[in-house]
């Protein structure tokens, strides 16, 4: 089977994304199951290929994903040219690196519209940096979203096999307990099923986690479950949804990770976050489900304290290429 295009934003130029893709790059096991497109500017690059310990990659500029030499010691780079090395400093909030991490996504996405990539693998980036360069996006999420023109993507974790999607994100706790309603529940789970049908995921049931502890206890310490959770999963019975719960959070993980179920349903952000990270931090990956294109991500930030000391570890990055690749066939299909 030949190897997927998987194009790789540069992330925030200031953070330790260029850092982990010429690590990720240089990977045996990438190398020989990706063609991997980077997005992103020459010079940062360059400059990164100085830190402590950074693969020595032959840097070679294309124009489109079909002009590039995948072979061991290249890296191919669509450079779009955008970073004043004059104005730039490693580890510190600029609105520059921000405009210019955009813009990398933007390409890429581009990349993945014109169907020229089977899917987009992101680095991190900043949001204050962002903010300073005027760009007008929370994060990848909604940038994706606007792009894409997808009404509310889906969160999905993996790790370890272990999927994970999440009923809402970035709201307060109190706002994440109200978004816990009947009519939601019945269309994430609805969206979910159809996202892992998507990623080729057709057998197997879906948890729904609890919210309150034990469930609520049938309402004896709180009654969401009893008003949204218990009638939404049996209206999704009664539709053919192979789905069941609430389980109680403090086990549905662990049953998932055991194979009992083919993702779980979080009722939060935290929650879910917590299960996954604790599990394994670095190989916790994040795909935004939903969409007409595939995107797969790191889960950690810029990590500025540590940026240019030649110490960031790259398993994420490579964690989040692999399943691109490992997902690209099916969602294309």
């Amino acid at each position: 089977m030949q190897r997927p295009f998987i194009a790789v934003p540069l992330g925030d130029p200031a953070g330790i994304g260029p850092e982990i893709v010429l690590k990720a790059v240089a990977d045996p096991d990438i190398l020989a199951t990706a063609r991997v497109v980077v997005v992103g500017d020459k010079k940062v690059l360059e400059k990164a290929k100085t830190y402590p310990g950074s693969p020595q990659l032959e840097i070679h500029v294309i124009n489109e994903p079909e002009d590039g030499d995948y072979s061991e010691g290249k890296l191919n780079l669509i450079d779009l040219d955008n970073v004043d090395m004059d104005n730039f400093t490693l580890g510190k909030v600029n609105g520059m690196c921000g405009k210019a991490a955009y813009q990398f996504i933007e390409k890429a996405i581009q990349l993945a519209n014109d169907k020229k990539v089977a899917a987009v693998s992101t680095t991190p980036v900043n949001k204050e940096s962002f903010q300073a360069g005027g760009v007008n996006f929370i994060g990848h999420t909604e940038i994706f979203a606007a792009l894409t023109g997808t009404h509310d993507p889906l969160t999905l974790f993996e790790v370890h096999g272990m999927r994970v999607f999440f009923l809402s994100r970035h709201v307060s706790l109190r706002q994440a307990c109200d978004l816990v309603t009947k009519e939601r529940l019945i269309d994430y789970v609805q969206r979910c099923t159809e996202a892992l049908k998507k990623l080729g995921v057709q057998e197997g049931k879906m948890a729904i986690a609890g919210l309150n502890p034990h469930s609520g206890e049938h309402g004896l310490f709180g009654d969401e479950e009893v008003n949204h959770v218990f009638p939404a999963i049996e209206e999704l019975q009664k539709q053919g949804y192979n789905v069941v719960g609430p389980i109680g959070a403090d086990s549905v993980f662990a049953q998932c990770l055991q194979g009992r179920y083919n993702s779980v349903l979080s009722l939060y952000h935290d929650q879910g976050h917590i299960a996954t990270k604790t599990l394994d931090f670095e190989r916790t990956i994040s795909i935004t489900a939903g969409m007409p294109i595939l995107r797969t991500s790191v889960d950690h930030g810029t990590a500025f304290d540590i940026a240019g000391k030649g110490i960031a570890s790259a398993v994420s990055m490579i964690e989040a290429i692999r399943l691109g690749v490992k997902y690209a066939p099916a969602f294309n299909a």
